[in-house]
């Protein structure tokens, strides 16, 4: 009878964290997108003409206040060549040129962010969600649209 009442007790326990690190991870996603200060360490990308494929561990997006970080491959076609040397990736650093962010349902940030770069301009949909989890999505003038999926680094 009491190896019962004890696995009881643990199990509510277990439960109890749970919520707790539910709880702490929704308030670090929701302070991260209120002061523009977050990273998305991406795991998989999904191009349009091509299967999805994992990357490498160091492909990311971030954003810290008024500039875009992303480091991201690309995989797809390019639709107009470049006047300067080709960039294979969407790696650069650059201003936001709009920013928009709004909370849809109770559990999900969309965040959209516009900027250029000397080659193209881009537009990011990012599906921020509280568990952490993310979908970003690239459209821009004259690459392919390609999707990535990932995880907010707290």
């Amino acid at each position: 009878m009491s190896a019962v009442l004890l696995v009881l007790l643990a199990s509510c326990a277990t439960q109890q964290e749970r919520a707790e690190r539910k709880a702490q991870r929704q308030e670090a996603v929701n302070e991260a997108v209120e002061n523009r200060q977050w990273r998305i360490d991406v795991v998989s990308m999904n191009p349009m003409r091509y299967g999805a494929r994992m990357v490498s561990p160091d492909s990311y997006l971030e954003l810290r206040n008024d500039t875009l970080r992303s480091y991201l491959p690309y995989l797809g076609q390019v639709h107009r060549a470049p006047m300067s040397s080709p960039s294979k990736n969407l790696n650069f650093e650059e201003p936001v040129l709009r920013y928009q962010q709004t909370r849809k349902k109770d559990r999900l940030h969309q965040i959209e962010i516009d900027t250029r770069t000397d080659e193209d301009v881009y537009h990011y949909w990012i599906d921020l969600y509280d568990s952490g989890e993310a979908t970003i999505r690239v459209r821009s003038n004259y690459h392919d649209p390609i999707s990535f999926d990932g995880n907010m680094n707290e």
